[in-house]
């Protein structure tokens, strides 16, 4: 047995030689060339604690890796293990495969329950996106009172994303990656559809005939054309950024 067959199991992956379309001889440097690419993301997105970007990887995966191609390749491979490799976003991690969530529940660490009220905003947050806290009271036809939305700021599943261009320039709210995360959303258009909410028996079966749930935006970072992005002004009057010391 050779040495690479021996380390075979500390190595996820079989290297397929692939023969050369002219010569008919075995050419296997394409397919070692991605196995160590996936060897090196499984590397960084294993010593993270935090979901790994796309543009970070690239940054330190070799030149000319297609990085979303070497992500998929290294997904597969994981897609039957006890930890499956996850898209959150344009980011990846490691989580524990859904099936086997149950050994977990012994360890995990009991996290206090949202209020109904809460749970209200944060649905209302994530379908209307961008929404102010006005657009969120009209919805609702109450009041929202803010300690609700600190508390969602609180769990970083919600954030102030700019300002509105409308008198007064209320703040906009908008998802996170870590709500994707938590969620296990690769993007926030797989948020459940009416049919579905129906189906869970969250939506009554006899909605009103125009009633109809908005579809997210694709990219949640990119601001509407009546917004405007947050500057440090806006940060330090919202107690998000320390006021800068002023020179005698």
């Amino acid at each position: 047995m050779s040495e690479n067959s021996a380390n075979a199991n500390i190595i996820p992956f079989l290297i397929d030689d692939e023969a050369d379309d002219d010569t008919g001889e075995l050419n296997s440097a394409p397919r070692r060339s991605l196995d160590e690419a996936m060897r090196m993301a499984e590397a960084i997105v294993f010593a993270s604690t935090e979901p790994v970007s796309e543009r970070a990887l690239a940054a330190r995966l070799p030149e000319g890796v297609d990085v979303r191609a070497t992500m998929l390749e290294l997904q597969e491979v994981y897609s039957s293990r006890g930890v499956n490799l996850v898209r959150v976003a344009d980011a990846w991690a490691f989580r524990t495969a859904g099936d086997l969530a149950y050994l977990m529940s012994r360890d995990a660490i009991q996290q206090k329950k949202l209020s109904r009220a809460a749970l209200e905003v944060l649905a209302i947050i994530a379908y209307h996106q961008p929404v102010t806290r006005a657009e969120i009271e009209e919805i609702r036809g109450v009041e929202t009172s803010k300690g609700t939305l600190d508390t969602l700021l609180e769990t970083e599943w919600v954030r102030m994303r700019g300002r509105r261009r409308t008198p007064g320039r209320p703040v906009t709210y908008g998802t996170t990656d870590k709500f994707l995360d938590h969620f296990a959303l690769e993007e926030i258009r797989d948020l459940p559809g009416m049919e579905e909410l129906k189906g869970a028996g969250l939506l009554s079966a006899r909605m009103p005939s125009n009633f109809a749930i908005p579809l997210p935006p694709s990219d949640l970072d990119l601001l509407g054309d009546d917004e405007d992005p947050l500057t440090d002004v806006d940060l330090e009057e919202l107690g998000l950024l320390t006021p800068r010391a002023l020179d005698d």
